[in-house]
């Protein structure tokens, strides 16, 4: 079934990329909805009782900057996108798979705050959706070649390369000293990517 529908995705009829985009916007949804309903209910009505599960609310904080940041990137590129091609379409499927992953990974490390693992797994996760935006990113440009202000807004890579080696360093920290510091890393290289996206437009 999943099959049939990539294979449809990649004969669209005109060109045109509304189909696509809103696969992405579906897939998101559920993801999102997904991290929200993996979060516990307080055992009472008490403050003390939501203070319980304050981590279960931060990680999910930064789960859902994480999917926001996806689809908010995809969201601007595909205002400019006129055409795409099977690179684009499975480079993307294959990071909103690893996307998907969030929910799981997202209660994996609320529950085991102290150990390595989960966060490792986070922030995996993390790297390899930002390595997929870079493939992602050259498939658009050879795909839409005569877009020029496609191909000028996609002339940079290096944010997402500095967004990698943030996270990487939050391993190493993460390893020796504090796990949560490899989630605290993605969401600080989000926040970084903003900024920088920032000071390109106004600087």
């Amino acid at each position: 079934m999943c099959w049939l529908f990539f294979s449809r995705l990649q004969r669209p009829d005109d060109g045109s990329t509304e189909r696509f985009e809103a696969f992405i916007d579906a897939v998101i949804a559920i993801v999102i909805t997904v991290i929200v309903l993996e979060i516990p209910m307080a055992v009472d009505g008490s403050w003390g009782a939501l203070l319980d599960i304050k981590l279960e609310f931060i990680v999910y904080a930064v789960s859902f900057i994480v999917c926001f940041n996806f689809w908010n990137y995809n969201n601007n590129v595909f205002s400019m996108v006129n055409k795409i091609d099977h690179k684009v379409i499975w480079s993307i499927g294959i990071a909103m798979f690893f996307l998907s992953l969030i929910p799981y990974l997202t209660t994996f490390v609320a529950l085991n705050p102290d150990a390595f693992l989960p966060s490792f797994l986070y922030g995996l996760d993390f790297i390899i959706v930002a390595i997929l935006t870079i493939f992602t990113i050259n498939a658009l440009k050879n795909s839409d070649k005569a877009n020029i202000a496609l191909q000028i807004a996609l002339a940079d890579n290096q944010p997402y390369v500095t967004t990698i080696v943030f996270v990487l360093f939050g391993m190493i920290v993460g390893y020796f000293i504090y796990p949560l510091a490899i989630v605290i890393a993605c969401l600080f290289s989000i926040i970084t990517l903003w900024l920088i996206s920032y000071y390109k437009k106004h600087g």
